[in-house]
């Protein structure tokens, strides 16, 4: 984490590709327990308390100031999903087609993060040259 208010934007965009990065992991994981019995699917919550934290009235530069202040706090929170349920007689709730829509929309949120902090540093690059 680059501690300056100028960096702001990428330290909370940088904290998101992490934790899709770990959702990444962790839908493989399941994707790797289709056939393991009782195994119940995991997921990562990050995009929820990303969501929440930005809801205000502040501008928006305020908003992700005071996210950026917290967010070593911020993290992607794993989790058991339907722990109750199974698809099948042997325990297991892993749907593989399921688990793949979920993996590919997480690789374009993941690859779109990536693209913006890219981006945000092509901004930066483009006024200290410009100057």
């Amino acid at each position: 984490m680059i501690n300056t208010n100028i960096y702001n934007y990428i330290n909370v965009l940088d904290k998101a590709a992490d934790a899709a990065n770990s959702r990444n992991e962790i839908i493989a994981n399941n994707i790797a327990n289709v056939d393991t019995p009782n195994y119940k699917r995991k997921d990562v919550s990050f995009q929820n308390y990303l969501e929440q934290a930005l809801i205000g009235d502040a501008s928006l530069d305020e908003r992700i100031s005071d996210i950026n202040t917290h967010l070593s706090d911020f993290g992607g929170l794993i989790y058991t999903d339907n722990s109750t349920l199974s698809y099948r007689l042997d325990g297991n709730n892993v749907d593989v087609d399921t688990e793949n829509a979920i993996l590919a929309q997480n690789q374009i949120r993941y690859n779109a993060l990536v693209d913006q902090i890219g981006q945000e540093f092509s901004r930066y690059k483009t006024v200290l040259s410009s100057s």
